[in-house]
This record gives C-alpha cells, structure tokens and sequence, in this order.
C-alpha cells in the first residue's frame, strides 16, 4: 500500500488529494513541525536523505518531489487527469505541473523568509534586518509576486481550470502555490479567487483535509 509521510500544513497535502481524486488506496504517516523553527522533524530523513515531505513510499519504493509523485501516481492509473499526449491541453499540463514548484514556489519562500527575519534576529540587530528586508520585499520579491498573480489572473480568464475546461492534476499542483499566496494577505484576484473556491468544493479535496488533519492554507 502506498504510505504518504505527511507533514502538517504542507505541500504534501497535494498529493493526499491527489490519491482521493484517484481513488487509490494510502495510508497516511503524519509528521509535525517543530514549533520553535517550524522545519520538518529529523524522523523524515530515516525515510529520505533530504528529510522534507512529501514523500511516498510503496513495497521499498521511495519517491520524493510532488511533480514525480503526480506523474508516478497518475501513471498509475492509466493517465488520469490528464490530457491527452499530442494536444494543446498537455502541453499546458506539462507546463503548470513544472512552473508550480519551479516559478511559482521561489518568490513565495523569499517571502516567507524575508518576512521573518526581523523578528528572529537579535534585538540589536533588529531595526538594520527588518530595513534590509523591507528593501528586498519591497523591491524584488512583491513586485515579482504581483506578476505572478496578474499571471494567473490572465491565464484563469475564460477557462476554469489551468488546462482549459477539464480539471487536472495540474490545477493539483497549483493549488499550494494560490493558497499560500492568499492566506498570507498578498491579494488574490477574483479569477485565482474563484478557481480556489471551486478546488475546495471538490468532494475530494474535502476528503483530504479529513485525511490529514488541520490545514491553515484552506
């Protein structure tokens, strides 16, 4: 039986979602944070190297990464939600499934570590850290999330899914990257706004909440 090793509220709530929408049969292995550095527990690293999640593991197979685990578990599954090889559809199925942790994912970390920088520091150091930090969010890392969310916005029009009318494990993978973005107040536009509420109105988005316990980006 495939075993996700799931951190809490984490990306790896994709792929808990993911096996709901599939219909596969999982067990969920549940990890916490720790509450001081919010980093993940070193019990991850007894099942990879790299100690983050997620990560699934099946009969002594370990597979890390959400965009390998997508193309493994839908592989599974005789291509499930997803497009057909050859159309318009795939080739921006390829493209979502790779731009969510390869563009999307970066200047929303930035964020998250320039925000708390400030308040980690020595108190001494304090006001010097938290101008040095306003200065990189206020001058690369906002701007570079304002054309991301215009991105979206326009690539949302008209269609509503990222593939066009059909929803796929591609929208799956863009999921973490929109939640973030609007729970941390940064404004999401009403496209990005709609396309999130109808993803958690999917019974199987709903199923994976149950699945793994309390989730702050819903």
């Amino acid at each position: 039986m495939i075993t996700v090793h799931h951190l809490e509220n984490s990306r790896s709530q994709r792929v808990l979602w993911l096996l709901e929408e599939l219909g596969l049969p999982y067990r969920v292995q549940r990890y916490a944070r720790d509450p001081r550095t919010l980093r993940a527990p070193p019990d991850l690293v007894a099942v990879h190297p790299l100690g983050k999640s997620p990560v699934i593991t099946e009969d002594g197979t370990v597979i890390a990464e959400t965009g390998a685990i997508v193309t493994y578990l839908t592989g599974r599954t005789g291509g499930a939600l997803v497009p057909a090889p050859g159309t318009e559809a795939h080739a921006r199925y390829v493209y979502w499934l790779h731009y969510a942790e390869g563009s999307a994912m970066p200047p929303l970390l930035l964020k998250l570590i320039f925000s708390r920088l400030a308040p980690s520091s020595p108190w001494l150091l304090r006001p010097l850290v938290s101008r040095i930090a306003g200065r990189v969010l206020q001058g690369f890392v906002d701007p570079d999330l304002r054309r991301h969310a215009a991105y979206w916005e326009t690539e949302l029009t008209g269609q509503p899914y990222f593939c066009g009318t059909d929803f796929t494990a591609a929208d799956i993978m863009m999921s973490f990257p929109l939640e973030a973005f609007a729970a941390r107040g940064t404004g999401a536009g009403p496209q990005a706004e709609a396309w999130l509420a109808r993803i958690h109105a999917r019974p199987a988005y709903q199923r994976a909440l149950q699945a793994g316990g309390p989730y702050a980006y819903a």
